[in-house]
């Protein structure tokens, strides 16, 4: 019997996952949580054993990557993503903090089972989708943009100013600069405007 943590804001959607997984019979839910933050309950004295959790990416306070990040540096169970952005952004920066599965929430019933055992064996699953994006991404490395340079290009998207990265990123101005500078050079372009319609058009974003 595997034992799961489900980390979700929507508590319609862990109803209905607990409810298929509980349905399975090697597997069962045994913690949940709303927020990245409540990976820490993994910890608590009296916290059942957890052999993967399963975590959304977007949510309040504490989101997918942050949470999976910070268990793949504690040495806790494996993780899952779950979710409905499949942007390469998204996909890096959760195989980046340590994601061994990435599926997105229209995956089949069985899929979903399968990869929460081979996540709990230590092997990488990927929806078909994710593992052409990043499939695309290998073969064409000219916008093979890092994990960072993502998170500026999608903060950028939403009309941020170089100071305003910076505070949301926590690092210079100066920095900022030359994350950009690579970013153009990447995508073949020489401004803001262009390099985020040019990473919408790849998908990147």
């Amino acid at each position: 019997m595997l034992n799961v943590m489900l980390i979700d804001d929507h508590p319609v959607v862990r109803a209905g996952l607990r409810a298929i997984l509980n349905a399975f019979p090697d597997i069962d839910v045994v913690l949940e949580g709303a927020d990245g933050a409540d990976v820490a309950k993994l910890a608590a004295p009296d916290a059942p054993h957890v052999d993967v959790v399963i975590c959304d990416i977007q949510m309040p306070g504490t989101d997918g990557i942050a949470a999976t990040s910070q268990l793949a540096q504690a040495g806790g169970p494996p993780v899952l993503i779950l979710t409905t952005y499949d942007t390469q952004s998204d996909i890096v920066s959760a195989v980046e903090a340590g994601a061994l599965g990435y599926l997105l929430k229209d995956a089949p019933e069985q899929a979903l089972h399968d990869a929460v055992l081979a996540t709990a064996a230590g092997k990488r699953t990927l929806a078909p989708e994710v593992a052409a994006l990043l499939a695309e991404r290998i073969t064409r490395p000219e916008v093979a943009l890092s994990g960072r340079e993502l998170e500026i290009l999608e903060a950028l998207a939403t009309g941020k100013s170089n100071k305003e990265l910076a505070q949301r990123l926590f690092i210079s101005e100066a920095t900022v600069k030359t994350h950009l500078i690579h970013i153009y050079q990447k995508l073949g372009v020489d401004t803001r405007t262009a390099a985020v319609t040019v990473a919408r058009e790849r998908k990147l974003i």
